[in-house]
């Protein structure tokens, strides 16, 4: 009977934890993402609801982030800019486009 409790939990645990979707981004240039200022360099992306965090080693940024799904597929990544703020990711390979806002501003 214990077993299968913990048995459960584990399961439910690793649904959850499979529920955030990651990715990986490479910015050439300094970027700003919600306020946190980013050195050029590879960074994983996990997004989770509507929030996205962008790591890389120590350095991490959260952000309030819109997932969208286009038509086609995007051919490689790519990163747009408001400035030296990421406004948006295209993820390559994929139809995903990650939009990201002002606190409040992003939802699903």
């Amino acid at each position: 009977m214990v077993n299968k409790l913990i048995f459960g939990f584990a399961s439910i645990a690793l649904a959850v934890a499979s529920a955030a979707s990651s990715y990986h981004v490479t910015f050439y240039q300094p970027v700003v993402v919600n306020g946190a200022k980013l050195k050029p360099g590879d960074y994983s992306v996990e997004v989770n609801g509507g929030m996205a965090m962008i790591k890389h080693g120590k350095t991490v940024a959260e952000a309030p982030v819109k997932v969208q799904n286009d038509g086609e597929k995007y051919k490689t990544n790519s990163v747009r800019l408001d400035g030296d703020q990421v406004s948006e990711i295209r993820l390559g390979g994929t139809n995903t486009r990650l939009v990201f806002g002002k606190t409040g501003d992003a939802t699903n």
